[in-house]
């Protein structure tokens, strides 16, 4: 007898086959059969009018932390996510002495948006190595499935402590951390990550440690994984670091490189597709190259407290280190803001590009101010008579820096957007899920694209969306056996209704440890996911008493 049976269902493979009407049956973890009359189970799903595809590969996350407290990875599961890749960037929380693990967490509450108090709160830190994170983890249990990289900025720090932002690795510094990512490939990492972003800053701007690594350290890093002759390096580009640079890197290693995060930005539009030209000249050449796209809009809330959207201007650098009053002061000094303004009359590749038309107040918090939510910074300022970064600034001051605002910063152009997700050389990623909590949600960006993108605007073949989502990059990252439905692969399963299959608005929810808030976006149209076999969450998300049934990937095709 089976354990599971779902009846009647539309199936989609995964593999960019057209659908095919019929049952599929689950027996200890693993789909036991496709196709008619297959026989008794314990629980029958009658699927008719919806369809049955592979669980979500979300490839780029950022749950390291979040995990140790929240197995179940909220809110991935509800929004069809079956396996998530944890340790983009090069920020990992594991190796980590119990001296540094303050700095750590302060590094992902400034670069990752996460609550300080949530992460002191939350974090359980029962490891220090690497392989002992990994084993952690097993112990606990996870809910969806789990792939690790080992991160960068963790390593250096591990090895370099509060040096790590400050200066080079000397050659035997270097060796050190080579054979500590060496160790962590054989323990189960799917590979290394690093960022050589500007974006990327630690507690009072201080840069990401990866971001001191010269070339000897990168080459010798990224070389590690020749050693073992498996895994995928990954890298969050700087407009500064040529893919041309990357490239070199992935020939010396022998292995695949994800190269992340080409957004689309309208004053320099042509910049991500030069990036695609040079990744699919790189393959041309045998190395194996892919661009990290997304398909939604990079949409954050936020508040200037922690005005996250603006670090990317070096003008901004003096305000990243201040904080309460000394902020409010930097914020009313003319030289500050003439600077500011300054660099955003350039055109440049950066996260916040000056369209200040798709800048809006969401929130004020005094009455007399009420009639400004729900309009552009482009349309207060012409109101008003002042350049909108005054307006800004001024309006924050007036009510203690509360007022809330929300920005489209990238990939606002759909149709460079549509051209980006077509591109034969991009990987759909970049959710950033589990990060950024206070000012974005896009954890569930598959249920988007098969809504917005594929049934909406219609950019591709279903069939071929659900191949992007699951089988291909689980072919990227060599993980067998999911990301397909065929007998004796994981019961890796996403049952939804494409008719109105998407995300809902963003909520801001308190569930976070120490009652730190985040946003969050409820599924449509799903309704259920499964994890080996296990139904873990439904149309009402996940259900309260799903178990941890996912797996700790450590396995991986070379």
């Amino acid at each position: 007898m089976h354990d599971l049976l779902i009846k009647n269902a539309q199936i989609y493979d995964g593999l960019g086959n057209p659908p095919a009407s019929g049952d599929l049956a689950v027996k200890d973890g693993r789909i036991a059969a496709i196709g008619d009359n297959l026989g008794a189970a314990r629980e029958t799903v009658d699927a008719r009018g919806l369809a049955l595809m592979p669980g979500i590969i979300d490839t780029h996350t950022h749950y390291d932390a979040q995990i140790t407290w929240d197995p179940m990875a909220s809110p991935s599961p509800a929004l069809g996510v079956t396996t998530v890749v944890m340790g983009n960037c090069g920020f990992t929380i594991a190796p980590c002495r119990p001296a540094d693990r303050d700095l750590v967490m302060r590094n992902l509450t400034h670069v990752e948006g996460m609550s300080l108090a949530a992460l002191r709160e939350g974090i359980r830190w029962e490891f220090q190595s690497f392989p002992e994170y990994l084993d952690y983890l097993e112990r606990r249990g996870v809910g969806p499935n789990v792939v690790c990289f080992v991160g960068h900025s963790s390593v250096r720090t591990f090895v370099l402590g509060e040096d790590a932002p400050k200066r080079p690795a000397t050659a035997a510094e270097i060796a050190t951390m080579q054979q500590i990512v060496v160790d962590a490939m054989k323990a189960g990492a799917c590979g290394f990550s690093t960022t050589t972003s500007f974006q990327h800053n630690g507690e009072n701007g201080i840069p990401m440690p990866s971001r001191l690594a010269d070339d000897a350290e990168m080459q010798a890093l990224c070389g590690s994984l020749r050693e073992v002759g498996r895994g995928v390096l990954m890298m969050t580009k700087a407009a500064t670091t040529p893919v041309p640079w990357i490239e070199d890197l992935a020939a010396r290693a022998g292995r695949p490189f994800v190269v992340a995060a080409l957004l689309h930005s309208n004053l320099t539009p042509e910049a991500t597709f030069e990036d695609l030209d040079h990744i699919r000249e790189a393959c041309a050449r045998g190395h194996r190259m892919y661009g990290a796209v997304a398909c939604t809009p990079l949409k954050f809330e936020f508040t200037m407290h922690e005005p996250y959207v603006f670090e990317g201007l070096a003008a901004w650098q003096p305000a990243m280190a201040a904080h309460g009053d000394e902020a409010k002061r930097l914020y009313r000094d003319p030289a500050f803001r003439a600077a500011v303004k300054a660099e955003l009359a350039k055109p440049a590749r950066r996260m916040f590009t000056g369209e200040w038309e798709k800048l809006h107040v969401v929130q004020v918090a005094r009455p007399e101010h009420r009639s400004f939510e729900d309009k552009s910074l482009a349309e207060l300022s012409v109101a008003a008579g002042k350049h909108p970064i005054d307006f800004l600034l001024d309006l924050s001051l007036e009510e203690n820096l509360d007022t809330v605002f929300t920005a489209v910063l990238l990939n606002s152009d759909e149709e460079a957007v549509g051209r980006m997700i077509r591109d034969p050389n991009s990987l759909l990623s970049l959710s950033d899920a589990g990060a950024h909590l206070t000012f974005l949600c896009d954890a569930g960006f598959g249920l988007h694209f098969l809504g917005h993108w594929v049934r909406d605007k219609r950019l591709m073949p279903f069939e071929e969306a659900v191949r992007q989502l699951t089988s291909y990059p689980a072919q990227v990252f060599g993980i067998s056996d999911r990301g397909r439905l065929r007998p004796g692969a994981c019961a890796d399963l996403l049952l939804i209704d494409p008719a109105s299959v998407g995300r809902g608005p963003a909520r801001r929810v308190r569930d976070l440890p120490a009652g730190a808030s985040r946003l969050n976006t409820p599924a449509v149209g799903v309704h259920g996911v499964w994890v080996n076999g296990e139904k873990i969450a439904d149309g009402n998300g996940v259900l309260p008493q799903a178990r941890s049934a996912g797996t700790v990937v450590r396995e991986f095709a070379a």
